[in-house]
Protein backbone atom coordinates (compact mmCIF):
# COMPACT_ATOMS: atom_id res chain seq x y z
CA UNK A 1 0.00 0.00 0.00
CA UNK A 2 2.50 2.20 0.61
CA UNK A 3 3.81 2.29 -3.12
CA UNK A 4 0.08 3.50 -3.84
CA UNK A 5 0.69 6.32 -2.06
CA UNK A 6 3.83 7.44 -2.73
CA UNK A 7 2.42 7.42 -6.38
CA UNK A 8 -0.81 8.90 -5.08
CA UNK A 9 1.32 11.73 -3.61
CA UNK A 10 4.08 12.75 -6.64
CA UNK A 11 1.14 12.20 -8.98
CA UNK A 12 -1.39 14.75 -7.01
CA UNK A 13 1.50 17.04 -5.45
CA UNK A 14 3.23 16.87 -8.53
CA UNK A 15 0.38 18.33 -10.93
CA UNK A 16 -1.07 20.91 -7.87
CA UNK A 17 2.76 22.02 -8.00
CA UNK A 18 2.29 22.44 -11.75
CA UNK A 19 -0.76 24.45 -12.03
CA UNK A 20 -0.14 26.43 -9.23
CA UNK A 21 3.67 27.36 -11.04
CA UNK A 22 1.36 28.06 -14.43
CA UNK A 23 -0.40 30.74 -12.52
CA UNK A 24 2.77 32.04 -10.59
CA UNK A 25 5.61 31.95 -13.84
CA UNK A 26 4.10 30.41 -16.34
CA UNK A 27 5.86 27.58 -16.14
CA UNK A 28 4.52 24.71 -17.92
CA UNK A 29 3.03 26.07 -20.58
CA UNK A 30 0.90 28.60 -18.28
CA UNK A 31 -0.06 32.23 -18.40
CA UNK A 32 1.70 33.49 -15.65
CA UNK A 33 0.74 36.13 -12.90
CA UNK A 34 -0.37 39.06 -14.77
CA UNK A 35 -3.09 36.95 -17.05
CA UNK A 36 -4.09 34.95 -14.13
CA UNK A 37 -4.61 37.60 -12.45
CA UNK A 38 -7.03 39.39 -15.15
CA UNK A 39 -8.71 36.00 -15.16
CA UNK A 40 -9.74 36.13 -11.79
CA UNK A 41 -10.81 39.67 -11.64
CA UNK A 42 -13.14 38.66 -14.58
CA UNK A 43 -14.22 35.93 -12.53
CA UNK A 44 -14.68 38.41 -9.48
CA UNK A 45 -12.11 37.16 -7.40
CA UNK A 46 -10.93 40.92 -6.35
CA UNK A 47 -8.10 41.84 -6.28
CA UNK A 48 -7.49 39.61 -8.75
CA UNK A 49 -3.24 40.02 -8.82
CA UNK A 50 -4.10 39.00 -4.60
CA UNK A 51 -6.06 36.06 -5.32
CA UNK A 52 -3.73 34.84 -7.95
CA UNK A 53 -0.91 34.78 -5.92
CA UNK A 54 -2.50 33.10 -2.97
CA UNK A 55 -4.00 30.63 -5.53
CA UNK A 56 -0.92 30.11 -7.25
CA UNK A 57 1.32 29.66 -3.73
CA UNK A 58 -1.39 27.28 -2.19
CA UNK A 59 -0.98 24.93 -5.28
CA UNK A 60 2.54 25.27 -6.01
CA UNK A 61 3.28 24.64 -1.91
CA UNK A 62 0.81 22.65 -1.08
CA UNK A 63 1.36 20.86 -4.10
CA UNK A 64 5.25 20.48 -3.28
CA UNK A 65 4.32 19.29 0.40
CA UNK A 66 2.11 16.68 -0.75
CA UNK A 67 4.47 15.51 -3.08
CA UNK A 68 7.13 15.22 -0.44
CA UNK A 69 4.87 14.11 1.89
CA UNK A 70 5.78 17.03 4.25
CA UNK A 71 3.22 18.37 6.35
CA UNK A 72 0.86 16.51 4.25
CA UNK A 73 -2.55 17.83 6.56
CA UNK A 74 -1.35 21.72 5.76
CA UNK A 75 -1.42 20.92 1.93
CA UNK A 76 -4.35 19.06 2.00
CA UNK A 77 -5.83 22.16 4.13
CA UNK A 78 -4.62 24.89 1.64
CA UNK A 79 -5.34 22.40 -1.45
CA UNK A 80 -8.57 21.58 0.24
CA UNK A 81 -9.43 25.92 0.44
CA UNK A 82 -8.45 26.04 -3.22
CA UNK A 83 -10.80 23.97 -4.82
CA UNK A 84 -14.09 24.61 -2.82
CA UNK A 85 -12.77 28.01 -4.07
CA UNK A 86 -12.97 26.95 -7.33
CA UNK A 87 -15.99 25.21 -7.20
CA UNK A 88 -17.64 28.01 -6.14
CA UNK A 89 -16.55 30.24 -8.08
CA UNK A 90 -16.46 28.35 -11.62
CA UNK A 91 -17.37 24.76 -11.45
CA UNK A 92 -21.02 24.76 -9.03
CA UNK A 93 -23.03 26.46 -11.52
CA UNK A 94 -22.73 23.86 -14.20
CA UNK A 95 -23.58 20.94 -11.80
CA UNK A 96 -21.30 18.02 -10.99
CA UNK A 97 -20.06 16.90 -14.24
CA UNK A 98 -16.78 17.48 -15.72
CA UNK A 99 -17.85 17.11 -19.11
CA UNK A 100 -20.11 20.03 -18.64
CA UNK A 101 -17.44 22.15 -16.55
CA UNK A 102 -18.26 20.87 -13.54
CA UNK A 103 -16.84 20.19 -10.13
CA UNK A 104 -16.70 16.31 -10.28
CA UNK A 105 -12.92 16.96 -11.01
CA UNK A 106 -12.21 19.27 -8.08
CA UNK A 107 -14.29 16.80 -5.60
CA UNK A 108 -12.26 13.99 -6.30
CA UNK A 109 -9.24 16.17 -5.30
CA UNK A 110 -9.94 17.11 -2.51
CA UNK A 111 -10.80 13.84 -1.15
CA UNK A 112 -7.20 12.34 -2.84
CA UNK A 113 -5.43 15.35 -0.62
CA UNK A 114 -7.85 14.63 2.24
CA UNK A 115 -6.76 10.88 2.36
CA UNK A 116 -3.10 11.84 1.55
CA UNK A 117 -3.26 13.97 5.33
CA UNK A 118 -3.91 10.75 7.51
CA UNK A 119 -0.30 9.53 8.23
CA UNK A 120 0.04 5.67 8.65
CA UNK A 121 1.36 6.75 11.86
CA UNK A 122 -1.94 8.71 13.11
CA UNK A 123 -2.86 7.02 15.92
CA UNK A 124 -6.31 8.24 15.83
CA UNK A 125 -7.47 7.63 11.85
CA UNK A 126 -9.56 10.61 10.20
CA UNK A 127 -8.45 13.41 12.70
CA UNK A 128 -6.00 15.13 10.12
CA UNK A 129 -8.45 14.66 7.22
CA UNK A 130 -11.26 16.28 9.44
CA UNK A 131 -8.86 18.75 10.30
CA UNK A 132 -7.61 19.66 6.92
CA UNK A 133 -10.91 19.45 5.62
CA UNK A 134 -12.23 21.70 8.03
CA UNK A 135 -9.53 24.30 7.92
CA UNK A 136 -9.60 24.15 3.95
CA UNK A 137 -13.58 25.52 4.66
CA UNK A 138 -12.66 27.79 6.68
CA UNK A 139 -10.07 29.02 4.35
CA UNK A 140 -12.43 29.41 1.38
CA UNK A 141 -14.62 31.10 3.23
CA UNK A 142 -12.09 33.92 4.70
CA UNK A 143 -11.59 33.94 0.73
CA UNK A 144 -15.38 34.32 -0.19
CA UNK A 145 -15.62 37.00 2.76
CA UNK A 146 -12.39 38.71 1.70
CA UNK A 147 -13.75 38.93 -1.75
CA UNK A 148 -17.39 40.04 -1.10
CA UNK A 149 -15.70 43.23 1.23
CA UNK A 150 -14.26 44.56 -2.07
CA UNK A 151 -15.48 47.49 -3.44
CA UNK A 152 -17.25 46.09 -6.82
CA UNK A 153 -15.41 47.51 -10.60
CA UNK A 154 -16.23 50.55 -11.62
CA UNK A 155 -18.76 50.84 -14.09
CA UNK A 156 -17.90 53.07 -17.06
CA UNK A 157 -20.37 55.97 -17.40
CA UNK A 158 -22.56 56.66 -20.54
CA UNK A 159 -20.14 57.51 -23.36
CA UNK A 160 -16.60 56.70 -21.82
CA UNK A 161 -14.86 53.66 -23.38
CA UNK A 162 -14.80 50.62 -20.98
CA UNK A 163 -11.18 49.92 -22.21
CA UNK A 164 -12.99 47.34 -24.69
CA UNK A 165 -12.23 47.79 -28.56
CA UNK A 166 -14.63 49.92 -30.28
CA UNK A 167 -16.44 48.45 -33.22
CA UNK A 168 -15.26 49.69 -36.79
Amino acid sequence: MKIGRLLLRLAVGGFFFGHGTQKLFGWFGGNGLEATAQGFEHLGLRPGRRNAIAAGAAEAGGGALLATGIATPLAASVLTATMLTAIRTVHIKNGPWATNGGYEYNVVLIAAVLALAEDASCKRPGRAATGALLTGALGALGAHLANASQPPPPVPEAGESSGAAEPA
